[in-house]
């Protein structure tokens, strides 16, 4: 078996960051899509070692731009899973003044939750909806809450400055994707069953590492 410290021992974690990102580059090949849309897709490879995200992530036209715009005025960002929102970049968080939520864990979501018979991330979606109506989604396991923010929005209650749809699974998760991918809003979402909370962090990050280099 080839020693594993070869090729990485002695390197800096942002020599072995930007080494995998010439990898991704190589394999990916030409890319044909917006050139602002690039570093996500990419952020989002380095972070799951999948290259189906580089043909099911779908953007909406000036997606990652109006996102960018969103955070530098210090939108607030809404989660559905505390794993997502652990995976935002803190410092870069805190940097342009931007609160990440998670309300999935707080008590009362889970008591009205019960109450009404509906799960969790509906309420969790709805109470962010009634606070920050122009946050930054990022859905990345609950379809629930991408289908009830979705008719947030219809009702004219939510006006998200960009939703990043990425659930993961199998039951209404394509559905959820596509009902959104319908929709004249900003977005980013990821076509099909793949996504997961690792995704939905990699996108914001994108958004974040974007706006600092510049």
């Amino acid at each position: 078996m080839k020693d594993w410290r070869k090729g990485s021992e002695g390197m800096r974690p942002e020599e072995i960051e930007r080494a995998s990102m010439e990898i991704i580059a190589r394999e990916m090949g030409e890319w044909r899509g917006a050139a602002e849309d690039l570093p996500v897709v990419k952020r989002v490879v380095h972070a799951t070692a999948d290259f189906d995200f580089v043909r099911t992530l779908a953007f909406s036209q000036g997606a990652v731009n109006l996102g960018r715009e969103a955070l530098r005025r210090g939108a607030s960002v809404v989660t559905d899973t505390a794993m997502a929102a652990a995976g935002v970049s803190k410092p870069s968080a805190a940097r342009w003044g931007v609160e990440v939520v998670c309300r999935m864990a707080d008590p009362e979501v889970g008591e009205e939750a019960r109450c009404r018979g509906v799960t969790r991330a509906v309420v969790c979606m709805e109470r962010a909806v009634e606070a920050t109506p122009d946050a930054v989604f990022a859905i990345g396991n609950a379809p629930t809450a991408l289908m009830r923010l979705c008719e947030l929005i219809r009702e004219g209650r939510a006006r998200p400055s960009l939703v990043v749809g990425v659930p993961v699974g199998f039951v209404n998760v394509v559905e959820s994707k596509e009902v959104l991918a319908a929709m004249d809003v900003p977005q980013i979402v990821a076509m099909g069953r793949k996504g997961g909370s690792t995704v939905a962090a990699a996108i914001l990050n994108a958004l974040f590492y974007g706006m600092e280099d510049r």
